[in-house]
């Protein structure tokens, strides 16, 4: 059991020695002048607004498919619920390669939409919403597709047999009993979104006002203003523990 207890205490170290470092690194007697610099503040502001956009197409997109995932019975669901997933183990760089490849300006769907409004989409604001949505939408399948899974449909059935239509049903009897589910999807969504680096950087770059966000920021400022990236590192600490606690916050107390 000792070896056992030296191998955990080991695990651990590796996993908060590093956080560790981070808060001991951070330049706390200046840490508010560090993140009230123009470049963090449109960094902070560029992260939100592209995080909620892409949490907003998880939902839009991620639900209806996590219907079909936990409803549908068809050839080939096994094989449509690892593609789903696999952007949650795939390297995010690859991902943006991806992007590149279908909506990049000689890309797959890219060449053929150069035309409209919005395109090309590789670096612009839209772009970072897209290659964050590509990494978060997973998150909120999961959940949504565990959420409907345990519903218990007689609830379902008795609205039908009032004469609740199916869009009906889902609307005011499915989505609010699959809530914590889906509210538990979307907050890892979010926070996986507002993380999101390797994708954002291939496919939108790290563009200043433009598509720079948080991660991006770091990464450039490591450079030239190490004490702004560090502080802009723990922002992106503090929300992701943020988002674990208010996830498990019983499990941890136990």
């Amino acid at each position: 059991m000792k070896r056992v207890a030296v191998l955990a205490a080991a695990g651990v170290a590796l996993l908060v020695l590093p956080l560790a470092g981070l808060l001991q690194r951070a330049p706390w007697s200046t840490i508010g002048s560090e993140l009230a610099t123009p470049e963090a503040r449109e960094a902070l502001r560029l992260s939100l607004v592209c995080s909620a956009g892409a949490l907003a197409v998880a939902i839009a997109l991620g639900l209806p498919l996590a219907w079909v995932l936990a409803r549908a019975d068809f050839p080939g669901r096994s094989l449509l619920r690892a593609l789903v997933t696999l952007p949650m183990v795939l390297p995010p760089v690859v991902g943006g390669v991806g992007l590149l490849a279908v909506f990049g300006r000689r890309g797959l769907l890219g060449a053929h939409l150069g035309s409209l409004p919005g395109f090309p989409l590789p670096f612009t604001t839209a772009g970072v919403v897209l290659a964050q949505a590509f990494v978060a939408m997973p998150f909120l399948v999961i959940a949504a597709e565990a959420g409907l899974r345990q519903l218990d449909r007689r609830y379902e059935d008795a609205a039908a047999t009032l004469g609740a239509r199916p869009w009906h049903r889902f609307r005011t009897v499915t989505v609010p009993l699959i809530a914590p589910s889906l509210v538990a999807g979307a907050a890892l969504a979010w926070a996986r979104a507002l993380g999101e680096f390797g994708a954002t950087i291939t496919f939108a770059g790290s563009l200043p006002g433009r598509t720079r966000t948080l991660p991006t920021a770091i990464y450039a400022g490591l450079q030239s203003r190490p004490d702004g990236a560090v502080a802009l590192s723990v922002v992106l600490l503090a929300v992701s523990l943020t988002v674990l606690l208010g996830l498990r916050g019983r499990w941890l107390g136990r």
